[in-house]
């Protein structure tokens, strides 16, 4: 028996263990989900929306006892942590709302002697891989579209969130699903790429780091199945020059630092014209002054650790190169006595008189810092923007929407933000390029790559 232990970041304690499923457990786990879906397909568009809608029920009802959870599995703060649970219903119940629509067979104008549409075919078994940051609804955007679909799903969460995935089983079993239509596995990596390699797995989604999408491409290669993959970003945010402060650094500021900055769309990279660049940063500064670093269980905590000591360890290491390299750092560590080398709690970090060159404005940081840099015009701000080897979400801050359409048509990024940022509309696709992944989810479009068209061409006799 091999077991897996999530430290929780609050205190360095060993907050859960699960044993990993192996062998026969995983092969009994795919027989059921084969099977099971074959009659899962077979219900109708209402009945899986009843199964789905019943499970959110059940997971809404346990709101506190989640926030608990997820604050000790990865250090949310406590005050907000039950918010997740308010995201993720909203996104599963407009999935369930879209299905009807998104799933509906294409039919195409009449034809003399023949009847032709276009039906949408479930794949089979879904394999879904979920993070630790946003455990409850990243998982859920792949998870209730595969169901609606017609797809069995096997979940594998993050070791640091496990009881997760345990808690969505719940749900569903007091939802009544029939067994092996939702199942969940605590796997070891090479389990996992097993998995992936499994000819009984017919999709996969992913959520994570480039190295794990990498490994998810690796694994599928040659199977020819569907892979989505959200690999995260170094997104950038742009004030322009008629921008309203009052109203955008607020805004922007939670985009970059909500979390900890531990969000695959967060703010990593700030840009302002130069005429607006000391006033922004006196209200940064002074928003900045207002977060308090802490215990995430305490209800005043406004900043809680990073999941990890490594995590806020790298952090680290990216702002001391870029002090080293020129930039100037305006928050003093020594400010938060919690922040010290080694240690999960990390003390938020604003930068300036940074350039590309550095890594806090190239690498994921994935953390409470941002890099601020002074633009001239819409033009160098573009270019900056691009300069990324990722492209997830990009935010405009500007009273002029019609510039911000024209200025984001011209953005290398899945979704293009004005005057907000550091959100997901269920309602829109979520879809990333470059090395923010491939694929997409949510919304009418993210039916398609969980579905399979098939045409029906029926001739008269």
């Amino acid at each position: 028996m091999t077991l897996q232990t999530t430290i929780s970041p609050v205190d360095g304690s060993v907050y859960v263990q699960r044993e990993l499923a192996e062998g026969a457990r995983v092969e009994a786990a795919l027989d059921r989900a084969v099977a099971a879906q074959r009659d899962w397909r077979a219900l109708s568009l209402a009945e899986r929306g009843r199964y789905c809608a019943a499970m959110v029920d059940a997971m809404v009802a346990r709101r506190d006892l989640l926030a608990e959870e997820l604050t000790w599995q990865m250090g949310r703060p406590i005050a907000v942590a039950g918010g997740e649970i308010g995201g993720f219903e909203e996104r599963a119940r407009t999935m369930i709302a879209l299905a009807e629509s998104a799933l509906a067979p294409i039919r195409l104008p009449d034809k003399p002697g023949f009847t032709r549409y276009i039906s949408r075919e479930p794949l089979g078994v879904s394999l879904i891989i979920a993070p630790w940051n946003f455990p409850f609804m990243t998982a859920v955007n792949a998870l209730v579209p595969a169901l609606m679909a017609g797809n069995a799903v096997i979940l594998k969460h993050s070791a640091q969130t496990p009881l997760c995935a345990e808690r969505l089983q719940q749900a569903f079993d007091e939802a009544g699903l029939p067994e092996g239509v939702f199942q969940h596995l605590h796997l070891a990596h090479a389990t996992t790429e097993a998995l992936i390699r499994d000819a009984r797995i017919a999709q996969v989604a992913f959520t994570g780091s480039v190295a794990g999408g990498a490994m998810v491409e690796r694994n599928a290669a040659g199977r020819f199945i569907a892979t989505g993959l959200e690999l995260g970003g170094k997104d950038p945010a742009y004030l322009r020059g008629d921008v309203d402060l009052d109203s955008a650094v607020p805004r922007v500021m939670d985009g970059a630092f909500f979390n900890s900055g531990q969000s695959c769309c967060g703010i990593e990279r700030i840009y302002v014209q130069r005429q607006r660049l000391d006033d922004f940063l006196e209200r940064a500064l002074a928003w900045l002054g207002q977060l308090r670093l802490g215990n995430p269980t305490d209800p005043a905590t406004t900043l809680g650790p990073l999941v990890r000591p490594a995590a806020a360890d790298f952090v680290r290491g990216q702002v001391e190169e870029a002090v080293a390299a020129g930039a100037r750092a305006w928050i003093d560590p020594g400010d938060y006595p919690l922040s010290r080398p080694g240690s999960a709690y990390l003390a938020p970090q604003l930068l300036t008189g940074v350039d590309h060159t550095m890594r806090v404005m190239r690498e994921e940081s994935f953390g409470p810092v941002v890099g601020v840099m002074a633009v001239e015009d819409d033009e160098e701000a573009i270019r900056l923007m691009n300069d990324s080897d990722f492209g997830l979400t990009a935010a405009l801050f500007t009273r002029d929407l019609e510039a911000a359409a024209a200025l984001g048509a011209r953005l290398e990024a899945g979704t293009v933000f004005a005057n907000r940022c550091d959100y997901l509309d269920p309602e829109l696709a979520w879809t990333g390029v470059k090395r923010s992944g491939r694929g997409c989810s949510l919304s009418r479009v993210g039916y398609e790559t969980l579905t399979r068209p098939k045409s029906f061409h029926l001739k008269h006799a």
